[in-house]
């Protein structure tokens, strides 16, 4: 599949070359160069065609990953390559850097050739590596180590290695979402994915007054805010473990009636998940057949699944903003926020930016909650508010003198964007158990402690003005 994987420093040399195929040569490694990484023009797209030659890269600080092929290959496979390798030589020698590489070269050729044979992906797994590759090299195994060593590269679970113990046995599960929004005082200013970033979208339409806000919202991810189950466990032995959640239907499934009967009796909102994709460690076959979510986990923290919804999302904020021109010489603004959640949660790290024109001279703030600030250098009047409970709301007061200019243009009035950080799942999604099992070493699920978490972020929350 790879051709070759070559690693370069910010100044286009070479750290690290290796050539699986032989239709790929070392004009690949100066055409890379010449064409990327020292083209006048900065380069976004992350795959470069050159001469009937795909370079595949990712840069982490100043150190650029390439893979090379001729071949039509799965792009998103290569990538998850890539970025599975920049994983594993962080969890060896940590920050992927030109020192770093150059004093554990001898490592990664020896983890190259253990994750990559004749350019297919193979074991890349950091828990099963660093059982038989450690920093001074392989180490001379017993027949036993041997034995476990085999089994974890072809057996089944290469991401657990038995002979785990604990004192304690602890779960912690934390879900973590994001929330986007696009509000627009008008019908008709949303439009299309020109202004929005992500394809999963829930309008609704609000009436107030005599206008009409349409109100584009999504929970989903963008870049590295993406909806996602973590777990920790610091379990001995073995174990299965079984997690549930309010899926839809999984409660139509239970439920005599509907999904909206059932869960109204048992008073848990059932969500509509859109898609999710799993860790390795998750039985397919089992969710498929049954949407029980059944593993064993690996040691440590990962990712246990990401996921979106589309539908019945909790906005958590309301932003109601009012300008007024007086004159060309000032402005007035006043911008009211409203929790919606419930009154016993508290919402953290709220910070409020209000644009504000190019020729502002003075701002005089007045809020009733927190600390506003003018800043100059970003053209926006921060406003930052530590705490707030639910169903409650606070308003910031605003008078903005202008310098008198020329310029007839109209200001453009950019959108307000809000950050926040909440106690609950904006999706409604919540955990309905979980559970788990050891039989080998007799301790059972009431043995564990377990710990569950919901936080809620701001993505690009934003009301127009």
């Amino acid at each position: 599949m790879i051709g070759g994987l070559f690693i370069y420093n910010h100044k286009g040399e070479v750290l690290i070359s290796r050539v699986y195929r032989d239709d790929i040569g070392r004009n690949a490694v100066d055409a890379f160069r010449v064409n990327v990484i020292h083209a006048r023009q900065q380069v976004r797209s992350p795959v470069t065609n050159i001469a009937r030659t795909s370079f595949f890269h990712v840069k982490r600080s100043n150190i650029w990953l390439a893979a090379v092929t001729k071949q039509n290959v799965n792009a998103a496979m290569v990538f998850e390559f890539l970025y599975k390798m920049c994983d594993v030589m962080t969890a060896y020698f940590g920050k992927i850097s030109e020192e770093n590489i150059k004093n554990n070269f001898v490592l990664i050729y020896e983890l190259l050739d253990e994750i990559l044979d004749f350019g297919y992906p193979q074991n890349s797994e950091t828990g099963a590596l660093k059982t038989f590759i450690t920093q001074q090299g392989i180490k001379s195994q017993t027949k036993e180590e041997q034995s476990q060593i085999t089994s974890q590269v072809t057996g089944q679970i290469g991401w657990r290695r038995e002979g785990i113990k604990y004192r304690r046995n602890e779960l912690f599960l934390d879900v973590l979402e994001s929330v986007n929004l696009l509000m627009s005082p008008q019908v008709g200013d949303v439009k299309d994915d020109d202004d929005w970033r992500d394809p999963m979208k829930v309008t609704e339409h609000v009436s107030n007054g005599s206008a009409v806000q349409t109100v584009t919202s999504s929970v989903a991810g963008i870049g590295k805010a993406t909806n996602r189950v973590v777990m920790k466990s610091y379990l001995s032995g073995m174990p299965e473990c079984k997690f549930g959640m309010n899926d839809k239907i999984v409660i139509d499934k239970q439920g005599k009636g509907t999904a909206d009967e059932t869960s109204k009796s048992s008073g848990k909102q059932s969500i509509a998940i859109d898609d999710c994709t799993f860790h390795q460690c998750v039985r397919l076959s089992k969710f498929d057949s049954e949407r029980s979510i059944s593993f064993i986990p690996p040691d440590g923290e990962y990712e246990l699944m990401r996921y979106r919804t589309t539908k019945d999302i909790i906005l958590p904020f309301r932003v109601i903003p009012l300008v007024r021109e007086v004159g060309r010489t000032k402005l007035e603004v006043k911008v009211v926020i409203k929790s919606n959640f419930k009154p016993s949660l508290l919402a953290q790290k709220i910070e409020v930016r209000i644009p504000t024109p190019l020729n502002t001279s003075g701002v005089q703030v007045i809020c009733m909650k927190g600390k506003a600030k003018y800043k100059a250098s970003e053209n926006a009047i921060v406003w930052k508010i530590k705490r707030m409970a639910g169903m409650k709301e606070s308003q910031i007061s605003a008078e903005i003198e202008l310098l008198p200019t020329n310029d007839k243009k109209k200001w453009a009035r950019p959108p307000i964007s809000m950050n926040f950080e909440v106690p609950f799942a904006p999706s409604g999604l919540k955990v309905r158990y979980l559970k788990v099992f050891e039989p080998k070493l007799n301790y059972s699920d009431h043995d564990v402690i377990k710990w569950v978490r919901y936080i809620g972020r701001s993505g690009i929350y934003e009301t127009r003005c």
